[in-house]
């Protein structure tokens, strides 16, 4: 039988794709977010439901324009994503609380918070592509440092928001004046006849702030899936996409989840091993342990699958416990 030609990845699809991204936002910023209101759990459960069927089907694209093999890495690292999004989605609510920013003002947050992301994911895979591509021995401390971050995660412990605290909001607050009250949807206001942010500002830098230190974890995690940059940039673009509609799905029920957190870094646990033990050129034989990535997608799903059902179980114990 002959093997399928596969079709490059040219500049004409990465074009082609962030096209699509930047029409997809560009929906979301304009016929669905014209005015401050309160996004439902069915719409939440809609929107969820149309991003992950889009991953899906570029899922499908893949393998008739690069093979199965490519196909499931996509799926694999959009999973990884998606499940590591689950822990900044608690952060961003804990964020959401401490700023007491309304329902209907957290919408704007997150679309334009998803839009830093995107540009600072692109940033990072692209240097994290080439770093991979010109020295090997990187996917070495990649592993390592997914493997001590899985491990410090599955240990730590949630800690409670405090925006005083934050050198981040301290520096911006350093830079700019500050509205002593919340003006809307606006980030931007003036006090006193000057420029001045609004505490929308505050939450949205913070927002940015926290993807960027979980982005340091979740491409890393990646790049042990695959080191081709046009899959390692989609999957992650996919999983931003979806986060909108899966925080507002999510953010009221994910306390729930209590043992979400531990699975998340048993996840960062394999994904660095796998990176360790990965086959290189230089290695000797019998060090090199190859892991199929259909193999890795199975238990990724089955940990992340375990997890939830734990916390579920758990849960309902606790409150038939409190029934009786």
């Amino acid at each position: 039988m002959m093997a399928v030609a596969l079709t490059a990845i040219t500049p004409w699809h990465w074009a082609g794709f962030i096209l699509f991204v930047l029409a997809c936002i560009a929906v979301d910023m304009g016929a669905f977010n014209k005015r401050a209101r309160v996004v439902t759990f069915r719409e939440a459960l809609v929107w969820s439901g149309i991003w992950f069927a889009l991953a899906m089907g570029f899922g499908g694209l893949l393998v008739h324009l690069r093979g199965h093999e490519e196909a499931t890495e996509f799926v694999t690292g959009y999973l990884i994503e998606l499940s590591l999004s689950l822990d900044n989605i608690l952060v961003i609510a804990l964020i959401f609380a401490a700023f007491r920013i309304p329902p209907e003002l957290q919408r704007r947050v997150l679309v334009w918070g998803i839009l830093g992301a995107l540009v600072m994911r692109g940033a990072m895979i692209g240097v994290g592509a080439a770093l991979v591509q010109n020295f090997s021995w990187v996917l070495y401390i990649f592993g390592v440092f997914l493997v001590v971050t899985g491990v410090k995660m599955f240990f730590s412990k949630k800690e409670a928001v405090e925006p005083e605290k934050n050198p981040v909001i301290r520096f911006a607050r350093k830079l700019f004046p500050v509205s002593p009250s919340l003006e809307g949807q606006k980030f931007t206001t003036r006090l006193n006849g000057a420029f001045a942010l609004t505490p929308l500002a505050l939450v949205l830098v913070l927002v940015e702030t926290t993807d960027l230190i979980f982005a340091v974890d979740s491409v890393p995690a990646v790049f042990a899936v695959t080191q081709k940059a046009f899959i390692v940039f989609t999957s992650n673009v996919f999983a931003i996409l979806g986060l909108r509609s899966l925080y507002f799905l999510l953010a009221g029920a994910i306390g729930l989840f209590r043992y979400l957190t531990a699975g998340l870094a048993v996840v960062l646990v394999f994904v660095g091993a796998k990176m360790l033990l990965a086959p290189h050129h230089h290695e000797p034989k019998w060090f090199q342990v190859e892991i199929p990535t259909a193999t890795s997608l199975l238990v990724v799903a089955a940990i992340l699958a375990i997890a939830i059902t734990l916390s579920i179980t758990a849960a309902k114990r606790e409150k038939q416990k409190n029934i009786n």
